[in-house]
């Protein structure tokens, strides 16, 4: 009996060895897959990025302005012809602060001249003054040529700056009230 186990352990081994080799080439490949490199999970897209608004250009640049002439720099007023003349102090100040500015622009879109009066007179007659005196400087603006759209406002006596006692005497209460005696030139446009 011993016998017939060794000649069975003489058949059964080498076709266990080769059904071990068999399958070995099966689990080295096994094996060569579980080694091989294994691909990285994908990594979520890039969130897509807006494209960046172009930037809008700068504004054009101003050359508005405003300049207030005070009666003892600008009127003759004669009150016989009620004429206002604009005198020289009143003339220089044009000359050498409106024009320069005027000309710092390139393109000018309007001025506006306002004239006002104090509260001595009534109402009509302040009202014409303040349209007179805005004119004269409209006219003279014009005689420097200006070319630019204008617009004269006669405020007469509506928008007062200084309030005095009309107790005093007429002429210091004449004095008192000069501020509100003006000329406002506006200046709108778009620099050079």
């Amino acid at each position: 009996m011993l016998k017939k186990i060794c000649v069975l352990a003489a058949f059964a081994l080498p076709a266990t060895i080769a059904l071990a080799q068999a399958s070995a080439p099966a689990s080295s490949a096994q094996s060569a897959e579980a080694s091989a490199p294994v691909a990285a999970p994908m990594s979520p897209p890039a969130p897509a990025v807006a494209p960046v608004p172009p930037t809008p250009p700068a504004p054009p640049k101003r050359c508005d302005f405003a300049l207030t002439l005070q009666s003892d720099e600008i009127f003759e007023h004669k009150k016989s012809a009620q004429l206002s003349v604009l005198n020289n102090k009143g003339k220089e100040r044009i000359d050498n602060e409106v024009i320069p500015k005027l000309a710092a622009c390139a393109k000018v879109d309007l001025i506006v001249v306002s004239g006002h009066t104090d509260l001595i007179g009534n109402h009509a007659q302040t009202q014409k003054l303040s349209e007179k005196n805005a004119d004269a400087v409209v006219a003279y603006l014009t005689s420097k040529g200006l070319n630019a759209p204008m617009d004269t406002m006669g405020m007469g006596k509506t928008q007062q700056i200084k309030a005095c006692d009309d107790k005093l005497p007429k002429a210091k209460l004449a004095e008192c009230l000069a501020p509100n005696r003006r000329i406002v030139i506006e200046g709108r446009g778009l620099a050079k």
